[in-house]
């Protein structure tokens, strides 16, 4: 189910990529292959979202409103209500802030089952700059009632979320997608995915790191690279930030002792904000959370703002030696 082990010989750009954009297109496809009543509406977001084949498939069955991301869900949520099954998919700092009163009041509070994915997420969209950037979106749908919202770490996660989002899951959801630069390959083809269940990709004693999105495949390498010396990681794939798997998270925390979460996304509120909820009201451990600070981050390529943030590998394995030596 997983890739191999990382060693001080590993080469990030040689490692097959597999992007959660266009896993999530192909999905909205064979959903719409699948099931009549699915039906894909998007802000002028085709090309992001990777869905010009369900136009070409599904004409009848596929909307563009131009760039009116609050009519978008209105929309998605009228459909829902008449016994259709929207797939809505745009740019994410747009969907997300723009329709937010509409994801709340027209999506959450009737629950209706609409599926939102939002595309450039995090840093993904690197040069767009800060006002393109969406480092705030965790926090503000997972306070919402009713609504599930996950986070997936590759391609192979994100198109059997796009699955399981459309086919099982109740009510309103928002997966969270990356961007121009596709996502390292974690998965094989035979991983089982499910709603609202952590993944654990490495055993550990000394602390756990829990993580998701793009941060999932570095901590994996930099847990790696640590037990070279001698710092033995758990790792969390938390694809789910809600409904969040708090079993994992409290057994993490009775048998490691020390919690450590890593997120493309502010250190207030996500998943670290998530994390050290459930840890202090059940079982009190030291939790550092790694991710953007309390600052709208910077324009610049991608990769060199994974770095500059200590989001890669390599940043992540001097950030939780730190951690651990406090």
């Amino acid at each position: 189910m997983l890739t191999p082990t990382f060693n001080k010989t590993f080469n990030y750009a040689a490692h097959p990529k597999d992007g959660t954009r266009q896993a999530f297109g192909k999905a909205v496809v064979d959903m719409g292959a699948k099931d009549p009543k699915v039906v894909y509406l998007t802000a002028d977001g085709t090309l992001p979202t990777v869905t010009a084949e369900f136009f070409k498939q599904f004409p009848e069955r596929a909307f563009n409103v131009g760039i009116a991301e609050q009519n978008l869900v209105a929309m998605a949520a009228g459909m829902a209500s008449c016994g259709l099954t929207p797939i809505v998919g745009g740019y994410a700092p747009f969907l997300v802030f723009r329709a937010l009163e509409q994801i709340r009041n027209d999506a959450a509070y009737t629950k209706f089952h609409v599926v939102i994915a939002g595309v450039y997420t995090g840093i993904s969209l690197a040069t767009g700059g800060s006002t393109h950037h969406t480092t705030e979106d965790l926090a503000m749908l997972r306070s919402i009632a009713n609504m599930t919202v996950m986070s997936p770490a590759d391609g192979r996660e994100a198109y059997k979320a796009t699955v399981a989002a459309t086919q099982s899951a109740k009510g309103p959801v928002f997966i969270r997608l990356g961007g121009r630069t596709a996502e390292p390959v974690l998965y094989t083809e035979d991983y089982d995915f499910q709603i609202g269940k952590a993944v654990q990709l490495r055993e550990g004693s000394d602390a756990t790191v829990i993580a998701n999105g793009s941060s999932v495949f570095h901590s994996v390498v930099a847990a790696d690279l640590l037990r070279e010396e001698g710092i033995k990681l758990r790792v969390l794939n938390m694809h789910t930030v809600k409904p969040l798997d708090e079993e994992a998270i409290l057994k993490a925390a009775k048998e490691t002792g020390r919690i450590i979460t890593v997120e493309e996304h502010s250190v207030l509120g996500g998943l670290g904000g998530a994390v050290a909820e459930v840890v202090t009201a059940n079982r009190p451990v030291p939790v550092t959370r790694i991710g953007i600070k309390d600052i709208f981050a910077s324009i610049g390529p991608t990769v060199e703002l994974l770095k500059k943030y200590g989001l890669t590998y390599e940043g992540l394995a001097k950030s939780i030696k730190e951690a651990l030596s406090k």
